[in-house]
């Protein structure tokens, strides 16, 4: 009985580290710009426009500047992940 709870708490353990680290946990900034698009809403649900959504996706982009491994990016590299996450949302 002790082998099959041992065998079946190491298979939840496997699979939940499986989940945990599996590649859609680990999307890099650039992958999501798309998400700052549609983070653009305002509090009662409606899509926002204008500068207030401009300002919102460039907030949201400067979040999800971040290195492969998970570091802020700063300088240059923040710079250009900035932009190319802004363009890619507008």
């Amino acid at each position: 009985m002790t082998r099959i709870v041992t065998t079946a708490a190491t298979l939840v353990c496997f699979i939940s580290a499986a989940a945990f680290l599996s590649p859609t946990s680990l999307v890099p900034a650039a992958a999501q710009a798309g998400s700052c698009k549609n983070e653009a809403m305002s509090k009662d649900g409606k899509p926002l426009a204008g500068a207030a959504r401009t300002s919102a996706i460039k907030k949201c982009c400067e979040t999800a500047a971040v290195s492969k491994e998970g570091k802020p990016l700063a300088g240059a590299a923040k710079s250009s992940s900035v932009k190319k996450c802004v363009s890619e949302s507008t």
